[in-house]
């Protein structure tokens, strides 16, 4: 017994002394992501958009898309990233369902347009991390759509390149303005 209360001794003594190796790291003056902010900036939800609005946005994205013959795949969501409204062009790609409905979603969810999370992981390793966060989408196309200085939902367009989806994506989010 005594042997076991040594052996348990030593081994708290260890594992305290070498509680050292586990302290913070300290900060990488090359990593953009060590800069704190003094202030928070964001925009607020306000009450989730409705169905005959979500058809709106739908609908001016639709125009912008059939006017430059792109066919394409449209997803309006609340603020909590839930599907409102979808409407899928004739020849759309199958992928592009639930593409526009994801990055409808991230930008709900996030609170900003999907371009954002694509330009930041093009800067680096510093921001390859982004992949890894829960439902997010690193490509443009998504884009919340604000009212009254409230995001009230997102758009998600997909079916075309990244920047043809980004370009009816923003005639959608317009819609409302």
């Amino acid at each position: 017994m005594r042997r076991l209360t040594v052996l348990a001794g030593a081994l708290g003594a260890a594992l305290l002394l070498s509680s050292g190796a586990f302290a913070q790291v300290p900060a990488d003056p090359n990593n953009p992501n060590e800069n704190v902010p003094d202030k928070m900036t964001y925009t607020p939800y306000g009450e989730t958009i409705k169905v005959a609005d979500a058809k709106k946005v739908a609908a001016a994205a639709i125009d912008e898309a059939t006017k430059r013959g792109w066919p394409m795949c449209v997803s309006v969501v609340g603020t909590t990233g839930d599907l409102i409204y979808f409407e899928k062009m004739d020849d759309c790609q199958f992928a592009s369902i639930s593409i526009s409905q994801h990055k409808a979603r991230t930008a709900a969810r996030y609170r900003r347009p999907t371009v954002v999370f694509e330009r930041l992981v093009g800067k680096g390793a510093f921001f390859s991390y982004l992949g890894s966060l829960d439902d997010v989408i690193l490509s443009r196309g998504g884009n919340p759509i604000v009212v009254g200085g409230k995001i009230v939902g997102a758009i998600g367009v997909s079916g075309g390149t990244g920047s043809q989806d980004d370009t009816i994506s923003q005639a959608g989010a317009a819609a409302l303005k």
